[in-house]
């Protein structure tokens, strides 16, 4: 079962994809040239030290600027967020609960919604915060099985709509921060940066509401 539903995920994708693309080529990006020119480099033997000086820049070096530019000042709001309370309730319980309307209107709940916003800089921490959220814990959580997983969502309301839609807006939300800089960076532009924000998470909340509002 789990395969089918990654599978079906893996269509709805590619056919939203092929979608997004027609609707904008025939809109906003219309006369706009997409030919993609790709120079290859000149066939050589591999240099070992080269290779590794390579990989240790362009993907260890990366992912620690990444952590210490990006992942830890958002680590460190979060943590805020969880450790301060007012009348017995964390900051980021009460601003889940401000939340709470707007996640049921597209499927899933307050918690959820303020983990998609606080994962802008690293999707990887969306679940972690989540998880802290409902556990209370003040420090991102984990859990030991599936089973584990399933008994704390279950008891914080979820039902197999909210994980539907929790996966549909998983796929179409806004892209993280540094996929955004990528763009900017390429492109220059105020506009094709907010398009790339806009498009993927107008497409999710409309599918995430339909799929709430029918079901």
């Amino acid at each position: 079962m789990s395969a089918v539903i990654l599978l079906a995920l893996i269509a709805v994708s590619m056919l939203m994809t092929f979608a997004a693309s027609k609707a904008l080529t025939s809109t906003v990006l219309k006369g706009v040239s997409s030919s993609f020119v790709l120079e290859l480099p000149p066939y050589r033997k591999p240099k070992i030290l080269s290779l590794i000086g390579d990989t240790i820049r362009e993907k260890i070096i990366f992912v620690l600027l990444r952590a210490v530019i990006v992942a830890a000042p958002a680590g460190l709001i979060i943590w805020v967020l969880a450790n301060i309370n007012i009348a017995g309730t964390t900051m980021l319980c009460k601003i889940a609960d401000v939340l709470d309307p707007l996640g049921h209107f597209i499927g899933l709940d307050g918690v959820m919604l303020l983990a998609f916003i606080l994962g802008f800089p690293a999707n990887e921490i969306v679940i972690p915060i989540a998880l802290m959220a409902y556990l209370s814990t003040g420090e991102m959580g984990d859990y030991s099985t599936l089973e584990s997983l399933k008994t704390i969502l279950v008891d914080n309301g979820w039902t197999w709509v909210t994980a539907l839609c929790t996966c549909i807006f998983s796929m179409f939300h806004f892209p993280c921060s540094t996929t955004l800089l990528t763009i900017w960076k390429e492109t220059k532009s105020v506009k094709w940066t907010l398009l790339s924000v806009l498009t993927p998470l107008m497409t999710g909340v409309i599918i995430c509401a339909l799929i709430s509002f029918i079901f």
